[in-house]
């Protein structure tokens, strides 16, 4: 995964633990009292990278409590203000994911040298992230654009980015796209959902995190 044009705003190290890790819980929490009972449990069950959305007050703190383990690469998500970059990277988040491609966010995340992650659903916002030195965005809603014929198709067209799918992927079809060379991790919810999360349904969301991991080691080596 050597980049072939300037990369700005994205760490290699971070990136390429992404890739090793393949799958990447998507988690939306309400009460921070669960983010350390989940981080331990993520951890456990071989997941060790994490993205938290910003879509509830309880999220800064969340991030923070989890990111304060050091063990768990940890990202915040749905970042849709520059603003809320740097509380982000204050709280301990590594990376960054927006659900598009705002230029203000990108440059943002680029001068604090943090890994960004726009998302982006057609070739003119790839060529976009792309002219940013971006080598590496997020592909969203990734079933509802397409799904992976769509993403091979953007792939083959840009070959020196790879994608993050977001969005509709799930157990059923997250061996698919991980098979796609182009795609440097999955990200999803369905591991630990919302309400699974309210309930604090240790045991299901364990077995959902599981059973992802393994998917991901069966789908052969992530490293490079």
């Amino acid at each position: 995964m050597e980049p072939t044009r300037p990369v700005r705003g994205q760490d290699a190290d971070a990136l390429a633990r992404l890739h090793a890790a393949g799958v990447v819980p998507v988690i939306v929490i309400d009460d921070v009292a669960a983010a350390r009972p989940l981080a331990d449990l993520l951890a456990g069950a071989g997941l060790d990278c994490v993205e938290i959305t910003l879509r509830t007050e309880a999220a800064p703190s969340a991030l923070r409590a989890v990111a304060e383990r050091g063990d768990l690469l940890v990202g915040a998500g749905t970042v849709l203000e520059p603003d809320d970059v740097e509380r982000c990277v204050d709280a301990g988040a590594r990376f960054i994911v927006s659900p598009g491609l705002d230029p203000q966010v990108v440059e943002r995340c680029q001068s604090l040298g943090v890994t960004v992650l726009p998302g982006v659903a057609t070739a003119s916002e790839l060529l976009c992230a792309r002219r940013r030195g971006l080598r590496a965005v997020k592909f969203f809603p990734a079933e509802p654009a397409g799904g992976l014929p769509a993403l091979t198709a953007l792939a083959a067209a840009v070959p020196d980015l790879r994608f993050m799918p977001t969005g509709g992927v799930g157990p059923d079809n997250l061996r698919r796209y991980l098979r796609e060379p182009a795609v440097l991790a999955v990200g999803g919810s369905w591991m630990a959902p919302r309400d699974l999360l309210a309930a604090r349904d240790w045991s299901e969301i364990g077995a959902r995190c599981a059973h992802a991991a393994g998917v991901a080691a069966e789908s052969g080596s992530r490293a490079g």
